[in-house]
């Protein structure tokens, strides 16, 4: 084969020139100003710190992007990735400056990738963070035609003085959960075997949901951008965040932790949410694997002093005292 070219090898520079053209077209919808966007570089103003620390995280969705891609639900996913970083990000007491997203596809199929990008636009909207640029990397031979993964970049700032490390913690402090929207973006890989091996279809609707399965399973991770700046605007002073993900409770919880706490969780105390239940039935999963594999329903967690129990619950109508902090060994129990 001769006369050889960028397209003809699967690589279409005019696809990737239209989606670009569409993501400049989205940035509308977004407050922040973006400066620079489309160069090699962009960027927001760092305004109103006197000692700032920037504070970066990295994320992607997993393999919750395999259930969107056989169903053709792709923007989800978008809200998905933004979560994954603002969420992690919030937990330093750091307020998101700006994200970035990388897509790579074996074939830019631009309806589909307009989707995803709509997700990451209203993502970023309920993380109230701008999105300032990103890359999408068509390459053929190594994705499938039909894949996509995505990865995101969350950077914010914070005083030093005001990083929350959660090296102030100490026994008798209460442990506040956020619910979860769901599975969130963690433990994919265990429910797909699951339903693999009995052999249910996404498209099926559990009694015990009571919609569709891959409504359930690609319900988009909660970003806690709003309930975090309302703690930090009330004077509440926060010991400590921990997002939970992967590892579950006890995994991103005891993280924050300084030596000689132990955090004791009870489930009893989280609103219940029957898809944990399901799949544990249906997997005859045991619960201390459910605990360090999902988020049982406590999607964000804050440790404060006793004395900000009520202030706390009254301003986030949905959060939930589930626990304490005792004297013993760094650890966490889930009971």
């Amino acid at each position: 084969m001769g006369d050889w070219t960028y397209e003809k090898a699967g690589v279409s520079l005019e696809r990737a020139e239209a989606f670009v053209e569409y993501i400049k077209g989205k940035l509308s919808l977004l407050p922040q100003k973006v400066l620079l966007f489309g160069a090699f570089a962009s960027g927001v103003e760092l305004k109103g710190y006197k000692r700032p620390v920037l504070m970066l995280t990295a994320d992607g969705v997993g393999t919750k992007l395999k259930i969107a891609q056989k169903v053709g639900i792709h923007h989800t996913v978008g809200v998905d990735l933004v979560a994954m970083n603002v969420n992690d990000l919030l937990t330093s007491g750091a307020e998101p400056l700006a994200f970035l997203d990388y897509i790579a596809t074996g074939k830019i199929e631009l309806e589909v990738l307009k989707r995803v990008m709509d997700g990451i636009v209203e993502g970023c909207r309920l993380a109230q963070v701008p999105l300032v640029g990103g890359e999408t990397a068509e390459m053929p031979d190594f994705y499938p035609e039909g894949v996509y993964d995505l990865a995101g970049f969350c950077v914010g700032a914070c005083e030093k003085e005001k990083l929350v490390t959660g090296q102030g913690i100490r026994p008798g402090d209460l442990i506040i959960g956020l619910p979860s929207s769901g599975l969130h973006s963690n433990g994919y890989s265990l429910v797909r075997k699951i339903l693999q091996e009995k052999g249910i279809s996404y498209e099926e609707t559990p009694p015990e949901l009571g919609r569709p399965l891959w409504q359930v399973l690609l319900e988009p991770t909660r970003i806690y951008t709003k309930e975090v700046q309302q703690l930090k605007t009330s004077g509440i002073v926060i010991k400590g965040m921990a997002h939970i993900t992967g590892g579950g409770i006890p995994g991103n919880l005891v993280r924050i932790l300084p030596e000689g706490c132990r955090a004791r969780v009870e489930l009893s105390r989280v609103p219940s949410q029957p898809v944990f239940g399901w799949i544990q039935s249906l997997g005859g999963v045991s619960t201390a694997e459910m605990c360090r594999t999902f988020n049982m329903g406590v999607g964000y967690i804050v440790v404060v002093e006793r004395r900000e129990e009520d202030k706390v619950l009254s301003l986030l109508k949905d959060a939930f005292l589930c626990g304490y902090v005792e004297e013993g060994k760094r650890d966490v129990l889930v009971v």
